[in-house]
């Protein structure tokens, strides 16, 4: 049985990324602070840019451990396969 092969992402890609989650989330707290707004109202999208934030983490992680479970089970049924195939060749070969 051939082992799959893991995916690695690049040092730059990761970067990328990071980058891209700290610019946005700053410009985005850094545009409620300068809102000229009272104080409650910036309190209010400050919240609701955390729990964005936060949600986001979270669907991510889901989608994530959704996607390891597939992987699991269809490495769990191709082993059972091969472990058919071999045994079926093994009765063949006797």
């Amino acid at each position: 049985m051939q082992r799959p092969t893991m995916s690695s992402d690049t040092a730059a890609w990761r970067f990328q990324v990071w980058a891209a989650f700290v610019i946005s989330l700053g410009f985005t707290a850094l545009g409620i602070y300068a809102l000229p707004a009272d104080l409650w109202t910036r309190g209010y999208l400050g919240m609701g840019l955390f729990f964005t934030v936060s949600s986001s983490f979270a669907l991510a992680k889901t989608v994530r451990d959704m996607h390891e479970a597939q992987r699991l089970h269809h490495k769990l049924d191709d082993a059972e396969a091969e472990r058919i195939l071999r045994d079926a060749t093994l009765r063949e070969a006797a």
